[in-house]
Formats: structure tokens, sequence, C-alpha cells
């Protein structure tokens, strides 16, 4: 999904923050650290003094939380679904997750307090948590927003800087929306190219007359790929909706991490502000830096209300959608996201489980940052306020997971009522 402001962003960060519980005094936390191959990315939860904080989730309860979750129940709906399911190597169904939203749906509405809740929850639930970056929980919640940039239909002086649709020879899976690679002709597939490829030679590669918009700042089209979405007031008084339509299938790299490597930010004070101060002071340093990311996005125009879009293809909703590792976890389902939010001008605090932060939402969305159990992403909207809230999101805290117990499935199955047919919107994989 879904820079502009001069804030701290959660997909741009890198620092270390303090800690969940201790970290060893020589250890920085490292939360993309992918997970051992056939390992769990969620563990049962059966301790108490793990279990997160339900009631005060129940009081924290708005009307988008029971949009976002409608949004789930229409996505478990269609049928092409099911091919997410079942998640390995933890089991989790398609038809117990599906229920599972259905069933706290119900017990959001038919509670009458947060002890309530928290108890029916207990019966009808298992909780599965996160095993984050260090295999003992704990996850780093950064936020994320859909920023609002000038830019133009046409190429000027001004405007010069391209945001291209997807390319024809990009070739993706139409049923997981992965892509495959670049379309060499005769059935033969290449990688496709690089973050620097494309922007140093795009006539070489066709993209020449694919350009959806054209940018004032290199570094504003950057932040734009890296959130995945952004609303565009166009020099012709219009204004255009863009979303991911694509990218080229490789890994993103942290620029701000490379910077703090390369000793030119200082680790402790290294977010956007400080990257667009250097970059400001040192525009010649530039491509140097954003080549090292070799991920890149292409954008269409969104005309419907759906717009931005979560990779379920519905719209994402604020503070209710998060994003995660969807190779991982399971999507669409209900989450209880336990952190702190820092305030502004503060250092992000020392915590321990006793959160500021606890509240439900929907696992909707996913992003080329987040790609690890140690992480997650949470949507703050469209805007500067949304983006001066996401820049505050920076903290460690505990990922839940809301799964219906396997003997209850079958009961809050039965009490579904018949899916209606159901549109499936364009798949968005990010």
């Amino acid at each position: 999904m879904s820079r502009r402001c001069l804030l701290l962003l959660g997909s741009l960060v890198f620092s270390a923050s303090a800690s969940l519980g201790c970290h060893h005094p020589q250890m920085k936390p490292d939360y993309s650290r992918a997970l051992p191959e056939g390992a769990p990315a969620l563990r049962k939860v059966t301790e108490a003094s793990q279990m997160p904080d339900l009631a005060s989730a129940f009081n924290a309860q708005t009307p988008a939380l029971s949009e976002a979750i409608d949004k789930s129940l229409r996505w478990f709906a269609i049928p092409s679904t099911t091919q997410f399911y079942p998640l390995q190597p933890e089991g989790i169904t398609h038809a117990q997750a599906r229920a599972s939203v259905f069933a706290l749906k119900a017990l959001l509405g038919s509670s009458t307090s947060g002890a309530q809740f928290q108890q029916r929850v207990q019966q009808e639930f298992d909780l599965w948590m996160s095993v984050g970056w260090n295999d003992k929980g704990v996850v780093l919640y950064t936020g994320y927003y859909t920023p609002i940039f000038t830019a133009s239909r046409s190429c000027t002086d001004e405007y010069r800087y391209p945001l291209y649709q997807t390319p024809g020879d990009l070739v993706i899976d139409p049923a997981s929306g992965a892509v495959k690679g670049r379309d060499m002709g005769g059935g033969r597939l290449e990688p496709y190219p690089t973050r620097a490829q494309i922007e140093h030679f795009p006539q070489l590669l066709g993209l020449k007359g694919r350009e959806l918009v054209w940018m004032k700042d290199k570094f504003d089209a950057f932040i734009v790929q890296v959130q995945g979405s952004a609303q565009l007031k166009l020099t012709d008084g219009t204004t255009m909706n863009i979303g991911y339509a694509g990218s080229n299938g490789l890994d993103y790299a942290s620029v701000n991490k490379q910077l703090v490597a390369d000793g030119k930010l200082d680790p402790d004070h290294a977010n956007l502000q400080a990257m667009i101060a250097f970059f400001h002071a040192h525009p010649e340093q530039l491509d140097q830096y954003l080549d090292q990311d070799p991920r890149y996005v292409f954008f269409k125009e969104y005309n419907n209300p759906e717009w931005p879009a979560g990779s379920l293809g519905f719209q994402v909703t604020p503070l209710r959608s998060l994003a995660t590792d969807k190779r991982i976890f399971p999507r669409g389902c209900v989450t209880v996201a336990a952190s702190n939010t820092p305030q502004a001008g503060q250092a992000p605090p020392v915590v321990t489980d006793k959160f500021t932060f606890c509240q439900l939402s929907l696992d909707q969305d996913t992003g080329g940052a987040i790609r690890a159990p140690g992480r997650a992403d949470i949507y703050y909207g469209i805007g500067p306020e949304a983006g001066a809230a996401a820049g505050l999101q920076f903290a460690e805290g505990r990922l839940y997971y809301l799964l219906l117990k396997p003997e209850r499935v079958n009961f809050w199955l039965d009490q579904m009522p018949a899916p209606p047919t159901a549109r499936q919107p364009r798949r968005t994989t990010k």
C-alpha cells in the first residue's frame, strides 16, 4: 500500500526500538528476520500472562471495526479464496478462518461488556500469537498511510519523474497475483529488471508510453512506491486516485537502513525527516541509494469505492486494517494488535506486556517491507493528518489471531447465512 511529510514512517524506518521485556544489550533487534524453513509463524497461547486485554479491545471498538469485518467476510465468500488455505504448518483451514470472523462479529454484537466479551471469546476461540522476530513474540508495529501529492499527466520541466503502469511483458500468476517474470517470447521467462534498470533504461525495457503520471520530486515518487497508493492533485485541476497494480517481484531493501550502515544517518534519529534532509543536502547521492532497493511498483488509476485497496482487493480501513506477511499469516482474519503508541517528540517507551494500545484489527494488506513474523503495519488513512499519526507509530508489541476452537467451527458455520453471489475484486498482491 500506501510519504511526503517530514515524519517517521514505518516502512522507511530503521532504528532500534525499546525492548519488550529485555533484549541482550549487545543484540540489536532484527525485525525482518525470516522464519526458519518449515517453522510455524504462530504459536497457540497457553499462558495467562501472554493473553491480550480483550476487554479493552472490546471497549475500543468503533463502527469502522464492523466495516472492516464485513469486508473480510465479503472476501471469504469469494470461492477462489480457498486457494490460500489451509495455512501450514498450523493447519488453519478456510472454513475455520471464515467462521472465526463471523463468530467474532456475532460476539461483538451480543456482548454487553468487555468482561463478558473476553469470557465468551476465551470459551469459543483459541488465541494464536506471532512468534515474532526473536521467537519470543516481539513484533515491531509501524504505520502507513495514503499520501497526497501534486502531479502532472504530461512530462514538463517541473514534473519529470514518472510512475509507470504495468508493463505488457510482466507475467503475473492470475490466481495468486505473484510475479512470475518478464516474457521474453517463445515461452521464455526471465526475472524482471531491477529498480535501477527500470529508472535508467526505461526505453530499452519498453516502458516509454507506459507513464501514468509525472511527479515533481524523485524521492516523492519513491515514497509513493513504498506506500503503494496516493491521491494526486493534478495540474489540470482534477484529482486522480492511484494504487498498486503490480511489481517487478523483487524484495524490498531498506534505503534508510543502508544510510545508517554507511554512517550517513544517526541510528537513533534515522527517520524520514532525516532522509529528506540528507538527500536535499546531497542530491547527487539520491540515485546511488535508491538504486540499492531493487523492488519497483507499478500503478493504475482507481475509480471505484474500493480505493485504497489492500491485498484482499477491498478498501482498507483506518486503524482497523493491518498489513502483514501473507506468506506466513492467515489473510482476512481478526487480529488483536497489542502495542504502545509513542507521543510526538518522544522516543519509543520501554514497555512490558502492559500495553497502551490494544485493539481488534483485520489482516487485510501486505507490503514490500512487511516480510517476516516480526513486522506489522497499521493503516492510518489518507492525507497529512493520517501521515502524522502513522509517523508516530513505531513500537514493539504482540500480534494475536483469534481462531475458533476446531470443535466450534461447524456450529458457527451453521449460523452463517448462505453467501450472496460475490463479485470478486481484482487482486492486488503487494
